[in-house]
């Protein structure tokens, strides 16, 4: 007869264990996973165990989290059954049961990063192309050419043209309507960025547009702009725009939580570089926190930026958080 085996665990793991377990499964044994009703499993302790559970239920083993405390000979004296320990990592539970390590599957994602060449005005087209394969190779799906504000970018139309006859999907990123009619005429994949007062952009050329609010803040003007394009049926991102730490950081990403529960199904962009670039610390950490907040407001693309010396790697950094987040 096979063994029967009684998980414990706590309300935040028991849906991921029961998904672990069910992906192995194990004709070796049965199983009975129960909560004993403590949110995190690692702080789970054999004293703890021998208040909330009276009995082994039918199990002929007890496995506890691997980070559970206490002395588990008296608990399997007390249950009238062994009591192990798991693996720390619950990730680890079919290597533990001898079914060998799973690949994780790195492969696929659905959030889609534009990298900016902040500085392509003072660069010439071969510059421009080579940042754009650099930014390709680390996991960029979209190149997005700033325009400097007083800066003339007399060869932009053809860089645009240069960047797409080499397979690149490009961006146009300015503040200023010309710039964007330029590159929208140009064949730019995407335009950022337009506010409700520049809509009209949108009618003059087929670039998806990405949206941010008419002033710092407003997100009124926002959701209007949205709202507007969803009812001509045209494509749109849109964008509260992240704030650095200290000049808003935090009521930023209240917007964007607001912008998430007011249009459930609007395609959201987040701009990192506003923290990336303005706090000077490892990026890693920047980046998969930031990934993780976007993947809980289910956003649709990061747009990132390499220009301080300490976030040369932030496209590729990005690449990766997209994919273990997914």
């Amino acid at each position: 007869m096979a063994e029967h085996i009684l998980f414990l665990t706590g309300h935040l793991a028991e849906p991921h264990l029961r998904k672990v377990l069910g992906g192995m499964e194990p004709a070796e044994f049965s199983y009975e996973v129960l909560d004993v009703g403590i949110s995190v499993a690692g702080l789970m302790s054999a004293d703890l165990i021998k208040r909330r559970v009276s009995d082994p239920r039918g199990a002929d083993r007890v496995l506890a989290p691997g980070l559970c405390a206490g002395d588990l000979e008296g608990l399997a004296a007390h249950l009238g059954v062994p009591v192990e320990r798991g693996p720390t990592d619950l990730k680890d539970l079919p290597e533990f049961f001898g079914h060998g390590g799973q690949p994780i599957d790195l492969s696929r994602y659905d959030v889609r990063i534009f990298a900016e060449i902040v500085e392509a005005p003072d660069l010439d087209l071969d510059g421009i192309r080579q940042r754009a394969a650099r930014y390709a190779a680390d996991g960029a799906d979209v190149i997005d050419l700033g325009c400097l504000p007083g800066r003339a970018f007399p060869h932009l139309e053809e860089a645009v043209a240069a960047l797409r006859g080499d397979g690149f999907t490009v961006s146009v990123d300015s503040l200023e309507p010309e710039d964007l009619l330029r590159g929208g005429r140009a064949g730019a994949d995407y335009l950022l960025s337009l506010k409700e007062s520049t809509l009209w952009l949108a009618e003059e050329v087929a670039s998806v547009p990405i949206l941010i609010p008419e002033e710092p803040g407003d997100l009124e003007s926002l959701i209007r702009a949205c709202r507007t394009l969803a009812d001509r049926g045209r494509g749109f991102l849109a964008d509260p725009v992240l704030d650095p730490i200290h000049f808003g950081l935090v009521d930023s990403l209240v917007r964007f939580h607001q912008l998430r529960q007011r249009l459930p199904e609007a395609p959201l962009m987040m701009g990192t570089g506003n923290v990336t670039e303005l706090t000077e610390a490892d990026t890693v950490g920047m980046v998969a926190l930031l990934a993780g907040i976007g993947s809980e407001l289910g956003l649709r693309a990061l747009l990132t930026t390499e220009v301080s010396p300490h976030a040369r790697t932030v496209v590729r950094e990005s690449d990766r958080a997209r994919r273990v987040l997914y």
